[in-house]
């Protein structure tokens, strides 16, 4: 049975585990690996944040910087956070004026940006670095108030296609998210505002993504709500191969409706997804058959 909690926000609380959360996906970026900047222009990724609410999007995460995989983070070559401010402000402030009650998320690993971003109105930081590439990150977060994702990422994007496989991905990925969940929580970080995301495709191998969403379940043991993001993720282009070349990225809905269904079968509280109104139906597909376990 998939645990319920209640996430507490900047300005409101979500109940989660009674069914899921779908969050919809927008990179103003000119680089993402899914979408090759089709949402880089201000006018696009407005558009776009307003179809995803109007497809049933509970949560909007926007992000101003790809995190790809050969990305440059932390260094010269990383974006600034001013460049990235310029990109996703404006879309936030618009999304906010046309629907004042949609629910935003902030897709950084920056102090300066997740200020900004929760100042002009998102309720929530998603960090792919679970606060520790930028020193001032967590204390930000805390002083913004702000709700959490602390994601799993093993190395820097720079290095993933180096790293070493874990002995057991599973047990990694646990004990490191219970570490930074509990350094999160010392920098003044209320448990309750913390959602738990074991990072699939990032510094994980091909096949390390298949065992850690089989046993996904066994997250729940952490004590705190998950997040799934499989969307459209490298691991499920190389399963679907073609001809000995991955599937591109605009191919693979089928593979990620597959792992969106599997996660929350798994217990998944919030899936974070490219093609909202798909992920939509698949989520209340498997919530049905959840909520038939308890019949």
């Amino acid at each position: 049975m998939r645990p319920r909690f209640t996430w507490r926000l900047r300005t409101r609380a979500l109940e989660l585990g009674k069914r899921t959360l779908v969050m919809g996906v927008l990179n103003v970026t000119p680089d993402s690996f899914s979408d090759a900047g089709k949402f880089f222009a201000t006018d696009r990724a407005i558009g776009h944040a307003l179809g995803m609410l109007d497809q049933g999007a509970d949560i909007v995460d926007v992000g101003g910087e790809s995190t790809r995989p050969g990305a440059r983070v932390e260094s010269a070559a990383a974006v600034s956070a001013d460049e990235e401010l310029r990109r996703i402000l404006p879309v936030i402030e618009a999304v906010r004026r046309e629907r004042p009650g949609a629910l935003l998320s902030v897709d950084t690993y920056k102090a300066e940006v997740a200020r900004a971003a929760a100042a002009a109105g998102a309720e929530i930081v998603n960090d792919v670095s679970a606060l520790r590439w930028d020193p001032a990150m967590a204390s930000a977060v805390a002083e913004t108030n702000a709700g959490v994702v602390l994601m799993h990422t093993r190395g820097k994007p720079e290095e993933w296609r180096t790293l070493p496989p874990a002995d057991d991905i599973v047990a990694l990925v646990a004990h490191e998210l219970r570490d930074w969940a509990e350094a999160a929580q010392r920098a003044g970080i209320a448990r309750e505002k913390i959602v738990l995301d074991p990072g699939f495709g990032f510094g994980k191998n091909f096949d390390e993504n298949y065992p850690l969403l089989a046993r996904f379940h066994e997250l729940h043991s952490l004590g705190y709500p998950l997040l799934a993001g499989t969307s459209r993720k490298s691991f499920i282009g190389r399963t679907l191969a073609r001809s000995g070349r991955d599937l591109p990225p605009e191919k693979r809905l089928h593979g990620t409706l597959a792992t969106v269904t599997a996660a929350v079968l798994k217990g998944a509280h919030i899936v974070r997804v490219h093609d909202v109104r798909p992920a939509v139906e698949a989520a209340r597909i498997a919530d049905a058959i959840l909520a038939a376990e308890r019949l």
